[in-house]
């Protein structure tokens, strides 16, 4: 999309959890696979994206190899890919591989009169999420320093429950400490993430939160204990238009997830 458009469209994708060797499976699914057959799908389509933001767990192997496949495969398509740690990911990999002028883990992208701010909510060795003291003053930095742009947050965790018990276990423990700040800052239009490999839509105050599924496998929603869904892999579109509002929706592949253990008690 040009300057003059009404405006500007973000892929998210989240989640491919991509193993040491394409050949891999986790949980019985070629995750590299659904990597591509997702990335195919999104840039097949009749929409055009000026940017790609993969909100976490890229490798569920954080080697190298790992990272150095996915940069092939983004690389592939002509369009600016932003890149976020997950509880998964291994950050010092990821920015010395993830490190080219179209791929990078910048912390912050301007699209016209928008701006995009990542969060790294990463606690190293633990699943859960945390936004340290220096992520929640970077984002105020840089809200403060930039009044003028509307803004949307992506980060990996989530900052609300999902009425999954297990799940919720896991998401960013001092949620309301970005809420709080936030609430000053009324250019903050909406946030993002990852995780949960489900899709929500929630209104939180003047801000839209929402999650989008996996590239590979999906949890089942409203669950007490870890449970997979065999729902498709599915990603996100997501409109910043130029007065401040926002269009998105979930597509999800027409192919059935192929190989799932589904009766499989975590990983």
């Amino acid at each position: 999309m040009g300057e003059s458009s009404s405006h500007f469209s973000i892929l998210q994708i989240t989640d491919p959890h991509i193993l040491a060797t394409q050949e891999a499976t986790l949980l019985g699914v070629n995750t590299a696979h659904y990597f591509n057959a997702v990335l195919e799908h999104a840039f097949s389509s009749k929409r055009k994206f000026d940017l790609c933001l993969i909100t976490g767990d890229l490798a569920q192997d954080p080697c190298p190899s790992s990272y150095q496949y996915i940069l092939s495969q983004l690389e592939k398509h002509n369009t600016p890919c932003l890149c976020l740690p997950g509880n998964h990911d291994d950050l010092e990999i990821m920015q010395a591989v993830l490190c080219t002028e179209k791929v990078n883990c910048r912390k912050r992208m301007v699209l016209g009169n928008w701006q995009i701010i990542n969060l790294n909510s990463q606690i190293p060795g633990s699943e859960g999420g945390y936004l340290p003291e220096e992520e929640l003053a970077f984002l105020e930095r840089t809200l403060k320093g930039h009044t003028d742009f509307y803004t949307l947050i992506a980060v990996h965790h989530h900052c609300l429950p999902t009425g999954s018990l297990w799940m919720d276990t896991m998401m960013i423990k001092n949620a309301q400490a970005l809420f709080d700040l936030i609430k000053h800052y009324p250019n903050v239009k909406t946030i993002i993430n990852g995780h949960i490999h489900q899709a929500m839509d929630v209104q939180m105050n003047a801000v839209k939160v929402m999650t989008t599924p996996s590239t590979c496998f999906q949890f089942k929603p409203q669950s007490e204990h870890f449970s997979l869904d065999d729902t498709s892999p599915g990603y996100r579109w997501i409109n910043l238009c130029n007065n401040g509002s926002i269009n998105s929706d979930i597509v999800r592949l027409p192919e059935q997830l192929k190989g799932l253990q589904a009766d499989t008690l975590g990983y």
